[in-house]
Formats: structure tokens, C-alpha cells, sequence
């Protein structure tokens, strides 16, 4: 409990003084509860917060596993092609 005290006195020349005094009983105030579900708010925005971030960095991995996977795609038609060239030059000049 917290009381506040107002003291007036005057002195022998008329002028008046005012003393405020605050007393409390020493108990800490309490929030009610609303401490810890701001805790606990916070706690669960962090966890989300995280996990999106974690799929974030599996989608940038598999996308560059697909870019990886069709630069290689490419690279073999490009060697098939090569060699289909080579065979038809055999076929219309064979070499001895």
C-alpha cells in the first residue's frame, strides 16, 4: 500500500511550506501475469520465426540442386549431340 503525506507549516514570517512525503509498506508491485505472457509471446515469435527461416534456407538448397541437376541435364544432350555429329560424319566420310 502506498500512502502520500502533505505537510504545511508556516514560519514566524508568514511563508508557508509544503513538505510531500511517499510511504510505502515495501511490497513489489506485481504485473498481473501480463510479464510472463509477453515472455511467452515472445518465446513462440522467436520459435516461428526460426522455422521460417530454416524452410527459407532448404528452398534456396533445393533450387540450386534443380539448377545443378539441369546444367548437368544440358551438359550430357550436349555431349549426345557431339557424338551423333561424329557419327554421321563417319557415315558420309568414313575416315580409313
Amino acid at each position: 500500500m502506498t500512502e502520500e503525506r502533505i505537510t504545511e507549516h508556516r514560519d514566524e514570517n508568514g511563508q508557508t511550506h509544503t513538505t510531500h512525503t511517499i510511504v510505502t509498506d515495501g511490497e513489489p508491485r506485481r504485473g498481473g501475469g501480463s510479464t510472463i505472457l509477453l515472455i511467452l509471446l515472445a518465446v513462440v515469435a522467436i520459435i516461428v520465426a526460426i522455422y521460417f527461416f530454416s524452410n527459407m534456407s532448404n528452398a534456396e538448397v533445393a533450387k540450386d540442386n534443380a539448377i545443378g541437376d539441369a546444367a548437368s541435364q544440358v551438359g550430357d544432350a550436349a555431349n549426345q549431340a557431339g557424338d551423333a555429329i561424329e557419327g554421321a560424319a563417319d557415315r558420309v566420310a568414313p575416315s580409313e
